[in-house]
């Protein structure tokens, strides 16, 4: 009888089964209307992806492949030699002949085939095998087509990409063995809670799919994120000005100002206590000031490049020595904060402001030559129909930004999830990190135009002279001061080797450090995490494959190695400074409004 009861338990209520059901078509019909109604008016694209130009790439990559069918015929004759010896091998292997090696493998890294089913049994050994054949076929066919220019090769190359990872195994219940269990085993409920799932979704996007990584209802900024102590002590149109508390009694001389990207929100530094960058240099005697981007919206749509230089960096630097008394600041720039940064230093060098002591740039591209996956989205096409974008609303929405940089790794922060919350019903794992790339931004229209076109498009930043800002022209030759530029091994945002392209630029002292890792975990990687390692040398290389090879390579975080190097530009010693104590007085605590802005607000 236990038997039983037990049995029973594992059969869903057919009567829950049916109104579950009701409930996800009614809603199901009301997105759809919704859906085709946007559609007659929206000229959303995916991302900042404009779908027609992605079609002219591809027609264009046909055409020449057409033109040369021998190759055609080459790589179709290679596909079938392959499958050929994976039929033969697959086959010993069901006649329990000694396992041969697989003729492909996945890549190292690749968690999409991470279930035992996919190695031990042979029809999904040879569903992977076969999958992982075709993608690298496919791939190579793109690839090899003769006569395309740089852009529309790389174009065709990451959309193919896009699609390959689309169509894997792993994303379809009958084909992944895994979601097959937990449909077998709890008579297909994972199926009607990942539908319930999706619609939740689609709801919450107003029709768009809006996949949610983790649980948004465990994190709250400023209550378990973005928790180090500080007040807001300066604000305009386009930012907060956080001073932190200090936790020593004794702090550098020169103020520590952190300037993050706009594109994100700057707690990405301050995430939890252990691992938030502020708090470990508020802890190393510094009193630190970071920039809070407010999240704009169509209000703010003619603010520029130049406004946020004013308004940021520049604003930023009257604040500080208001509160503290001093003119001689250390600088943190990261990322598009550090394009930022550079084109500022180079507007102060004009007029002899030596207010910034010394220079760290985090992952920061201002030589755009090679400027990775993200200049498949920059051709004056797609720039032209992201332009229509914006100034309809006036910013571009933080879900096309979160789109695109979510495409850049689609297995790990797109398809991992659809099989997560749609394929086995489960809701996402709290996880701060991917709380925060979920918090998204908004760009204002004329400043993400200019950044775009002058920077990705034209490369002009580093043109001396190239663009102008507040009547100066940019010239990245006059950054005479001290700099450390930080890049990260495996930055799909940033490549290591463009980034190192500015230590020919910038005429002082120049120290150059990799991490490993990327983007985000290579520079968030506090000392006692014991994660990753780091590349440290004393000198500089003319190219950064030579300087890699000359480098040390350094167990743990570059952190220290950072402090050690600002400490030659702390300038003495003074009493640690108290939010309040100076000229300005606390507006509110930190992290103040503007970070909690949110885009669907």
């Amino acid at each position: 009888m236990a038997e039983g009861k037990d049995a029973d338990k594992t059969v869903p209520d057919p009567i829950e089964m049916s109104r579950a059901l009701a409930a996800i078509g009614e809603r199901s019909q009301k997105l759809v209307a919704e859906f085709l109604q946007r559609q007659t008016t929206s000229r959303d694209g995916v991302g900042m992806a404009d779908p027609l130009n992605i079609g002219h790439a591809f027609m264009e990559m046909t055409a020449r492949l057409m033109a040369d069918p021998s190759r055609l015929v080459q790589a179709q004759m290679q596909l079938w030699t392959d499958y050929l010896q994976l039929w033969q091998r697959t086959t010993q292997k069901w006649l329990g002949a000694d396992e041969a090696p697989p003729l492909v493998a996945p890549a190292e890294g690749d968690r999409r085939f991470k279930d035992a089913a996919w190695d031990e049994n042979a029809v999904f050994d040879y569903i992977k095998q076969s999958y992982l054949l075709t993608a690298r076929w496919m791939q190579s066919v793109v690839r090899d087509v003769k006569g395309l220019d740089d852009k529309t090769a790389r174009k065709v190359d990451f959309y193919t990409r896009q699609f390959v990872d689309a169509m894997a195994p792993s994303n379809f219940v009958l084909t992944n063995p895994e979601v097959l269990r937990a449909t077998i085993d709890s008579r297909g409920e994972n199926l009607v809670k990942g539908l319930e799932n999706l619609l939740e979704d689609l709801e919450r996007g107003d029709g768009r799919l809006e996949i949610r990584m983790t649980d948004e209802t465990a994190f709250e900024v400023g209550r378990n994120v973005a928790v180090t102590p500080g007040k807001v002590v300066y604000e305009n149109d386009l930012m907060q000005l956080i001073q932190y508390e200090p936790t020593t009694e004794k702090v550098d001389r020169r103020p520590l100002l952190v300037i993050p990207p706009w594109i994100n929100k700057f707690y990405i530094l301050d995430l939890r206590e252990k691992n938030s960058f502020l708090k470990w240099a508020t802890d190393q005697g510094l009193t630190v000031f970071v920039v809070s981007w407010v999240n704009p919206d169509e209000r703010l749509a003619a603010k520029t490049f130049e406004d946020y230089m004013l308004e940021g960096p520049l604003a930023a630097l009257d604040a500080i020595q208001q509160a503290t008394g001093e003119k001689s600041v250390n600088v943190i720039g990261y990322c598009l904060g550090g394009t930022l940064l550079a084109a500022t230093l180079s507007w102060m060098a004009v007029k002899k402001d030596r207010r910034f002591h010394s220079a760290t740039f985090f992952t920061t591209m201002v030589d755009f030559t090679e400027a990775g996956e993200l200049g498949v989205f920059i051709d004056e096409e797609q720039l032209q129909a992201l332009e229509a974008r914006m100034n309809e609303r006036g910013y571009l929405d933080g879900s096309a930004m979160a789109t695109t940089f979510n495409m850049l790794r689609a297995n790990d922060l797109i398809w991992s999830f659809v099989v997560n919350n749609y394929l086995l019903g489960k809701e996402p794992f709290p996880f701060d990190l991917l709380y925060w790339n979920s918090d998204s931004t908004r760009m204002p229209a004329a400043m993400h135009s200019f950044y775009l076109r002058q920077m990705y498009q034209q490369n002009r930043l580093v043109e001396p002279g190239g663009i102008t800002l507040a009547g100066v022209p940019i010239d990245l030759r006059r950054v005479d001061l001290p700099v450390f530029i930080l890049s990260t091994r495996e930055d799909h945002i940033a490549p290591w080797k463009s980034t190192y392209a500015a230590t020919k630029l910038y005429s002082g002292p120049i120290t150059f450090c990799l991490a490993a890792s990327g983007h985000i975990a290579g520079v968030v990687n506090p000392p006692a995490g014991n994660k990753y390692s780091h590349w440290e040398s004393d000198g500089l290389a003319p190219t950064p494959d030579e300087w890699l090879a000359q480098a040390e390579e350094v167990p743990g975080s570059w952190w220290p190695h950072w402090r050690k190097w600002l400490s030659k530009y702390a300038g003495g010693q003074v009493k640690a400074r108290v939010p309040g104590a100076g000229k300005l007085r606390p507006i509110e605590d930190a992290p103040g409004r503007y970070v909690k802005v949110s885009t669907r607000d």
